[in-house]
């Protein structure tokens, strides 16, 4: 048994039963995560699933960015231990970078490619985005530089459930090693922190409760 799911039982009997939920899906994906190593692309798929089993509540929400930075800024602010720090500017850095700096993951980049905006508002677009990444590396503001790094997860997660990706492709091998190196990092520590502070951030009902049709 995880040290995780033994904290999480720990505290299971004072928090809702829709917060144990979410808790016990995301273990649940996480758990299953550490099983694929040698199946990056699975890896990467269970570790999304376990993230949006602690932070979805709305099908229809998942991709707005200030509900993803809010989330993402409470998770931060509630790391009295300074673990998200730690693994954003020391352990994980040289990944965290260089999956910051591959165009690929950059939406933009594949909305030009499919004539969806010109060649123009795709310059543009790289040209802040790369203004954002590097103010966010200088000023060492960890919510930031977590958003910016979830939208190429999101990114990367469109490419491979909509087919746009080879399966076991060398070409897409190292974005899927560094994403699920990260996300391998940080799923359990959101889940930690979930936990201990389960009264402050228990969020609304999934979005997909448990349900029993008769």
């Amino acid at each position: 048994m995880l040290l995780l799911e033994e904290i999480y039982k720990s505290y299971k009997a004072q928090n809702s039963a829709h917060f144990n939920l979410r808790i016990h899906r995301g273990l649940g994906w996480f758990k299953k995560a550490l099983e694929l190593d040698q199946d990056l692309e699975f890896k990467f798929i269970s570790l999304w699933i376990s993230f949006h089993a602690i932070y979805a509540d709305d099908r229809d929400t998942i991709l707005a960015p200030a509900k993803l930075y809010q989330f993402l800024e409470t998770l931060c602010q509630k790391d009295l231990d300074q673990k998200i720090n730690h693994m954003i500017w020391e352990k994980y850095s040289q990944p965290i970078r260089s999956l910051l700096d591959n165009s690929y993951l950059d939406q933009s980049f594949w909305d030009y490619r499919n004539q969806k905006i010109s060649l123009e508002n795709c310059q543009e677009d790289q040209k802040n985005q790369n203004q954002q990444i590097q103010n966010a590396l200088q000023e060492r503001n960890s919510v930031e530089v977590l958003r910016l790094l979830f939208h190429r997860f999101y990114t990367l997660h469109h490419q491979l459930m909509h087919g746009g990706i080879t399966y076991h492709s060398s070409l897409n091998h190292k974005s899927f090693e560094e994403s699920c190196r990260i996300l391998a990092a940080l799923m359990p520590v959101f889940i930690c922190i979930l936990i201990e502070n389960a009264k402050a951030l228990d969020l609304k009902k999934p979005f997909y409760p448990v349900a029993q049709v008769s």
